[in-house]
């Protein structure tokens, strides 16, 4: 008697911390995994976040950095009123358009009691604007400061909070208030502001490349996405996982647009009046949610060394609480070894997670978290002198047993691998997801025809192809949902035709859909 044949076992999926998985639905495993690290939530406010503490460790960290480099090019911080008055936008029309579709404005003084509910009152004799962004209100302060050529260059710097109603929002990318840095420059000349706008420019991408690891694109965005009244606008574009673009910092030159509008004017060398050249130039928190789409992965967050607020978390694993004093003071003098050692010119930054809670928990809520280095002790390893050691952006290689003293001269090269490794294989599949050989309309549409939302899936990227200049070219782009990120500096020079129009041309731009 022969038994009846088995139906072939479908092979089970892997088991993720995090779904669904990027494959599965890229846009809300984004969402799952800034909560799974406990990065930042919704607040009660609609389009408002709260941003946590590892969220905010981070951004404290990408602050004192930045901030130092701000300092060591000669600018001097500074704080400006979150409230701005409408008369002030009114008079750079240009600016005023381009954020007045998301501008927050204020109408009314006080509250008062009427029908047993709460109502404005007291109607402002002019409307204040929350700040969106501030070169009138800053423009305004240097009319007063600026008057002569000796007062010039003035460079300064504004860590602050802006609103902008964001109708869609989505956290960490695009919220109503979040948190950024302003720089507002005056200068003598447009040499010398064309200096200065190039010089932040580099800046932004020294510290993204070298702090966040992420690699990007420097270029000049084409005249249809300037900043509002700019006659400048570099950026640093970077690739996302799903090969989305994300614009991580801009830098423009405003040319006397502003200065003109707002009287910024000084006696010139030369005895006669003359109106400044300004620039401006900023990041915002929107870099924490590149860092999540730049590194992390079906587990959670992956945080680069330089920037993550814990490097190395020590998890003591107690199953016995008559080991419990021998496995902690373990734990306690390992973590003095590794805080005295040096990773970037400062201490290695330690935690002991001493909370009540099951070992495996707290593995995985760290995983979850990103941190760099996980060591795990049990009384096993205290007896043996060793550590349990896991790297998270190798998780898949397992666990280590190193010994105690090998692991701690060794940390500071550990770390400075992980940061390399993260940003080696951000770097890996931006040039893997660049397509270079698109030469006309057809290729292009084709191309970008794919589903949107599956791109994790597809493998889209940057497309970088030959544009002619033609403004009315770029509604060919609309359907697709794809835009110009930039004019990239490193242009071939060789002629070829413009991919939206056929017309010959020796200009290269990067089309891609964007954050």
């Amino acid at each position: 008697m022969t038994s009846a044949p088995t139906k072939p076992q479908k092979a089970q999926a892997p088991k993720t911390a995090i779904t669904p998985t990027r494959a599965e639905n890229y846009a809300e495993w984004y969402q799952k995994v800034v909560r799974a690290a406990d990065m930042a939530e919704m607040s009660g406010v609609r389009g408002c976040m709260i941003i946590k503490p590892w969220g905010y460790g981070m951004w404290e960290l990408m602050q004192r950095d930045l901030d130092r480099r701000f300092k060591e090019t000669g600018h001097d911080n500074c704080y400006f009123p979150l409230f701005i008055p409408l008369s002030y936008f009114q008079r750079e029309a240009e600016h005023v358009d381009g954020f007045a579709k998301e501008m927050a404005v204020v109408t009314h003084h006080r509250l008062t009691m009427k029908d047993g509910k709460l109502v404005p009152d007291g109607e402002l004799e002019e409307p204040l604007v929350i700040r969106p962004t501030s070169e009138t209100v800053i423009g305004e302060a240097m009319a007063k400061w600026v008057q002569s050529y000796r007062d010039l260059p003035l460079l300064i710097n504004q860590w602050a909070n802006v609103v902008r109603w964001e109708m869609r929002p989505r956290l960490l990318l695009r919220t109503a208030e979040f948190l950024w840095q302003e720089g507002h420059t005056a200068h003598e000349t447009k040499d010398d502001a064309m200096a200065e706008t190039v010089r932040m420019h580099e800046v932004y991408r020294d510290f993204v490349e070298e702090q966040l690891a992420v690699p990007v694109i420097m270029g000049e965005k084409p005249a249809h996405e300037r900043f509002p009244g700019a006659v400048n606008t570099y950026c640093i574009e970077a690739m996302m996982q799903d090969g989305r673009a994300l614009q991580a910092g801009t830098s423009h030159y405003l040319g006397q647009n502003f200065a003109k509008s707002i009287g910024i004017q000084f006696q010139s060398r030369e005895g006669t009046q003359e109106f400044a050249h300004t620039t401006s130039w900023g990041v915002s928190t929107r870099l924490l949610g590149a860092l999540v789409m730049t590194h992390a992965d079906d587990d959670g967050m992956k945080t680069p060394p330089r920037i993550a607020s814990q490097q190395v978390v020590i998890i003591p694993i107690l199953r016995d609480e008559t080991q419990k004093a021998e496995v902690m003071a373990y734990c306690e003098s390992l973590k003095a070894e590794v805080q005295a050692q040096s990773y970037g010119g400062q201490p290695v930054r330690v935690k002991l997670d001493a909370r009540d809670l099951p070992g495996g928990d707290k593995r995985w809520d760290w995983i979850k978290k990103g941190a760099p280095i996980l060591l795990e002790v049990g009384p096993r390893d205290v007896a043996g002198g060793q550590v349990c050691v896991t790297r998270r952006d190798q998780l898949s290689a397992g666990k280590k047993f190193l010994a105690r003293a090998d692991f701690v001269a060794a940390v500071a090269t550990e770390l400075a691998a992980i940061q390399q490794a993260l940003f080696d294989a951000a770097l890996a599949l931006q040039k893997t997801r660049t397509v270079t050989d698109i030469k006309d309309w057809a290729a292009f549409e084709a191309y970008f025809a794919k589903d949107a939302d599956s791109s994790f899936v597809s493998g889209q990227g940057f497309v970088r192809a030959k544009w002619a200049g033609d403004p009315d070219s770029l509604a060919k782009l609309d359907p697709l949902g794809v835009t110009i990120r930039c004019i990239p500096f490193d242009q071939d020079g060789k002629e070829g035709n413009c991919v939206l129009t056929g017309k010959p041309t020796t200009q290269d731009v990067i089309f891609a859909r964007a954050y």
